[in-house]
């Protein structure tokens, strides 16, 4: 991941080199969490903590010079808060999965920070095409998740239907970019807010829905989640890279 230009050379080297570790690591996890083999799975333990670590690396060095932006801050932010959810994630339970799902939702929060920084006012009547596609959404699928969680565990409905609602304000928030954004950057945002959304809406049919999904559904939530983290860095780094 690099931003396009405005960087030193060695700062785009840096974030290359970085960048190229993060799409190699992204890969590797993805291929082992599909992986039939127990043994491979648990490699992921030395793999998975990797990946926020390359991608904060790459987004650091590609957005060199900006320390001061409240929008790189809060990128960063989020990556360390998803190598949180990362980690707690690794191991069943359900106190595991709570800090995961804390985790996340931080990141989203900080998402949120940064698209609202750079989002239309919210009186402007233009873009709301995204919020109201994620409240309906909203009204439809946390009930239905909270109720599934609820199954097995009654103390997850309400964090479920909350953590969904923020899910869902980050990608509305998405669509929401100013017109003074660049629309690379803009449409880059968007795919990976979307894939993001993507990757949990898998993990809470997986968790909540089905009783089997077997280790293929691992597979598509790591591949769709590397994917939209790598997009929302490189979207934002391309955006800041304009406002610089």
């Amino acid at each position: 991941m690099t931003s396009r230009s405005g960087s030193t050379s060695t700062d785009l080297r840096r974030a290359r080199l970085a960048g190229l570790a993060y799409v190699a690591l992204a890969g590797l996890d993805t291929a082992l969490a599909g992986s039939a083999s127990a043994s491979r799975r648990r490699a992921r333990v030395l793999v998975k903590p990797l990946l926020m670590p390359a991608l904060a690396a790459s987004f650091a060095a590609a957005t060199h010079g900006r320390a001061d932006t409240p929008a790189r801050r809060a990128t960063l932010a989020a990556h360390g808060l998803s190598w949180a959810g990362d980690v707690a994630l690794l191991e069943p339970g359900e106190t595991r999965f709570l800090a995961g799902v804390g985790g996340f939702l931080g990141a989203h929060l900080a998402y949120l920070r940064v698209f609202g920084e750079h989002g239309r006012p919210l009186g402007d009547p233009a873009g709301r095409r995204g919020p109201l596609a994620a409240a309906a959404l909203w009204s439809v699928a946390a009930p239905v998740m909270a109720r599934g969680a609820g199954r097995t565990a009654p103390a997850l409905r309400l964090p479920v239907m909350g953590y969904i609602g923020v899910l869902l304000a980050m990608g509305a928030a998405s669509t929401r970019l100013a017109d003074d954004v660049d629309p690379r950057a803009a449409a880059t945002i968007r795919a990976g807010a979307a894939l993001f959304l993507t990757s949990d809406t898998v993990i809470g049919t997986r968790e909540f829905l089905l009783t089997d999904p077997g280790p293929r559904s691992d597979a598509v939530v790591m591949a769709t989640y590397t994917a939209g983290q790598g997009l929302i860095a490189l979207g934002i780094a391309r955006m800041l890279e304009k406002h610089r």
